[in-house]
C-alpha cells in the first residue's frame, strides 16, 4: 500500500512539473526536458545514498546528511578506494556541487547556474560509454525556455525545484519506473500521432509478454530482444511476469535518437544493472544487429512502424534474415521484413510476439509467398485480432501474430478478441478481464465458437493460406427472427395513437380566432388539410 502512496505521490510532482513546461512547447518536446531532468536527479540521488551506504553501512536520513557525509570523506584518505567502489557499481561519479541536491538548493536561493546543470550533464555522458550523449536532446539554451538568459534560466530552475519534492530516497526501483512509465503513457496521450514513435499501450505489451514468456517464467538469464524497443516499454514488461528479473538480459535497437536515449533511461530508472542492457541505436531492417556472440533470444517482442518503407534492395536476397524466402517485403510494407528479422534471431525454443496491421493476414504477391512459407514451416502459432483504435497513431485495427521456430504440427489458433475492449474518449482500451480473457482462449488453444478456432494445416491450405480471421472464427451474431404478427398489431396500436393525437390537436385548433380574416382564412384551410 505504501508503495501505491509513493508512486501517486511521484507521479503527482513528475507530472506537475510537466504543467512548467507545457505553456512553453508541445508534450513531445517538454518530454525530453522532464523525463531527462528526474533521470539525472535519480542518478544523483542514488549515488549519494551509495556513498553513505558505504560510509555507514545504513540508510541516510535525507540526502543533505548524505551530501554532508560525502563532502567529509572526500577529505579523508580512503577518498580514493571509496570513489572506485562506487565507480565500479555506478559507472560515474559526481561531484559534490554538481549533485541535484546542490542544484536544487542553488534553485531555492535563486543562486541556480545552467552552466553547472550542463557541466554535470557533460560529465555523466563522458563517464563511460553506456551513458554516451544521453543528455543530447535537452538544450538548456532552448529559445522555447523563454526570451532571455533570465527567463530560460528561471524554467530550468522552476523546474529544478518542482522536482526536487520527489522523494526518491523512499521510493524503490519498481515505484520509480512505474512513476517514469505512467509519464511516457500520458506524453503517448498527449502527442497522439508521434507516440507511435516510442510507446506500446500497456494492455497490448502486457498480452505480448505474456505469451512470450509462457514456459519460461523460471529461466535464469533469460534473454529479451526488441528490436524496435521504442522507450524500452515492451522490454521492460518480462521483469514483471519472470520469477528471475534480476537474471534477464535486454537487448534492442531503436531507430530515433531521442528515443533510443529515453529507453536507456527507462533501464536505469527500472534497476537494470548496466550489464544485462545492451541498446542500439540504428536501424533494424538496414543493417542486422546483433552479429556477435548472442544473435538469438528465448523472448522476440516486437511493434514495428506499420507498412513502413524500406529500401527493399537485391542485395537483401543475400541477407540470412531474409535469403531463405526468395522474395522481399515490398518496398511501401515492410511488415514482413521486421516479422522475419525477429523469426532469424528467435531461438529455436522460444517465443515470438509482434503486432502487425491485418494486412499481413491476406495480403499476396511477395507477402503471400513469404506467409505461405511460414506456414509450411509451422512458424505461424497463434493469430490473435485485437480491437481498433487502441494505439495513439493510429485507429485501424491491429492483430498479434505469434511464432515459433520449431514445433510438431502445423495448426494455428485464430482468436477473435475485436470485441474485447472499453470504448474511451481517445482511445479504446483493454482491461485486465479482457486481457485474461485473451490469455485464457491462447492458453487452451481450441475452438470456442465465437471467439477462437484451432486450424489444421489442411484448414488453411484450403483457404489459400489466407489467414483472415472472420475466415477461421465465425462471430455473426444472428438477428432475432421478426414476429411478423407483434409488428402489425403494434402499427396498429401506434396509428390509433397518431390518430388520437391529431383529433385533439384539431380540437385544439378550432378554439383558435382571430380577427383578422385572411388568418382565419389560412387557419380554416389547415385544419381542412389535416382532416384530410
Amino acid at each position: 500500500m505504501a508503495d501505491i502512496e509513493n508512486s501517486r505521490d511521484l507521479i503527482s510532482v513528475l507530472w506537475s512539473g510537466a504543467d512548467i513546461l507545457r505553456s512553453k512547447m508541445d508534450a513531445n518536446e517538454y518530454k525530453d526536458y522532464l523525463l531527462g531532468i528526474v533521470f539525472y536527479k535519480y542518478l544523483s540521488d542514488s549515488f549519494l545514498i551509495k556513498v553513505y551506504d558505504l560510509i555507514y553501512d545504513e540508510k541516510p536520513e535525507s540526502l543533505k546528511v548524505a551530501l554532508d557525509a560525502y563532502i567529509e570523506a572526500l577529505e579523508d584518505e580512503s577518498a580514493d578506494e571509496l570513489k572506485e567502489q562506487i565507480l565500479l557499481e555506478f559507472h560515474y561519479l559526481i561531484e559534490p556541487e554538481l549533485t541535484y541536491t546542490r542544484f536544487a538548493e542553488a534553485a531555492r536561493n535563486n543562486s541556480f547556474s545552467r552552466e553547472q546543470l550542463q557541466k554535470a550533464f557533460n560529465n555523466i555522458e563522458q563517464s563511460d560509454p553506456i551513458f554516451a550523449d544521453l543528455f543530447t536532446d535537452i538544450d538548456l539554451y532552448s529559445n522555447r525556455l523563454g526570451t532571455g538568459d533570465q527567463k530560460q534560466s528561471d524554467t530550468i530552475s522552476s523546474l529544478i525545484k518542482e522536482i526536487d519534492k520527489a522523494d526518491l530516497l523512499n521510493s524503490d526501483a519498481d515505484v520509480l519506473g512505474n512513476a517514469y512509465e505512467y509519464l511516457i503513457g500520458q506524453f503517448a496521450s498527449e502527442t497522439g500521432k508521434k507516440a507511435g514513435e516510442f510507446y506500446t499501450p500497456q494492455a497490448v505489451s502486457k498480452i505480448l509478454t505474456k505469451i512470450a514468456i509462457a514456459g519460461q517464467e523460471d529461466k535464469m538469464g533469460l534473454s529479451v530482444y526488441d528490436p524496435c524497443m521504442g522507450s524500452g516499454s515492451l522490454l521492460l514488461n518480462a521483469k514483471k511476469y519472470s520469477n528471475q528479473p534480476r537474471t534477464i538480459k535486454y537487448y534492442g535497437q531503436e531507430l530515433m535518437t531521442s528515443t533510443y536515449n529515453l529507453a536507456r533511461m527507462n533501464m536505469f530508472l527500472h534497476g537494470i544493472a548496466p550489464e544485462n542492457q545492451k541498446l542500439r541505436n540504428g536501424d533494424t531492417l538496414d543493417g542486422d544487429w546483433p552479429t556477435g556472440e548472442e544473435t538469438d533470444f528465448n523472448m522476440v517482442l516486437m511493434n514495428p512502424p506499420y507498412s513502413a518503407n524500406w529500401s527493399a534492395a537485391s542485395g537483401f536476397l543475400q541477407d540470412e534474415r531474409f535469403s531463405d524466402y526468395g522474395v522481399l517485403a515490398p518496398k511501401s510494407k515492410a511488415d514482413y521484413a521486421f516479422l522475419l528479422h525477429g523469426l532469424y534471431h528467435l531461438k529455436s525454443n522460444g517465443t515470438m510476439a509482434i503486432v502487425l496491421p491485418h494486412g499481413v493476414l491476406f495480403r499476396g504477391a511477395a507477402e503471400g509467398k513469404i506467409r505461405e512459407k511460414l506456414l509450411r514451416a509451422g512458424n505461424i502459432y497463434a493469430v490473435i485480432g485485437l480491437p481498433s483504435n487502441l494505439f495513439y497513431n493510429t485507429s485501424i485495427p491491429t492483430c498479434i501474430i505469434v511464432l515459433k521456430k520449431h514445433r510438431e504440427g502445423r495448426d494455428v489458433l485464430f482468436i477473435d478478441a475485436s470485441q474485447k475492449f472499453e470504448k474511451g474518449k481517445k482511445q479504446n482500451a483493454m482491461t485486465d478481464v479482457h486481457i485474461e480473457a485473451v490469455i485464457d482462449l491462447y492458453n487452451k488453444r481450441e475452438t470456442v465458437e465465437k471467439e477462437s478456432y484451432l486450424a489444421s494445416f489442411e484448414d488453411i491450405e484450403k483457404n489459400d493460406f489466407n489467414l483472415n480471421i472472420p475466415r477461421y472464427v465465425d462471430n455473426f451474431e444472428k438477428e432475432e427472427e421478426i414476429d411478423l404478427n407483434a409488428l402489425i398489431a403494434d402499427m396498429k396500436k401506434t396509428n390509433q395513437e397518431i390518430e388520437q393525437v391529431q383529433g385533439e390537436f384539431v380540437s385544439l385548433l378550432k378554439e383558435l380566432t382571430s380577427s383578422d380574416e385572411s388568418t382565419m382564412a389560412m387557419l380554416n384551410s389547415f385544419i381542412g388539410m389535416i382532416e384530410g
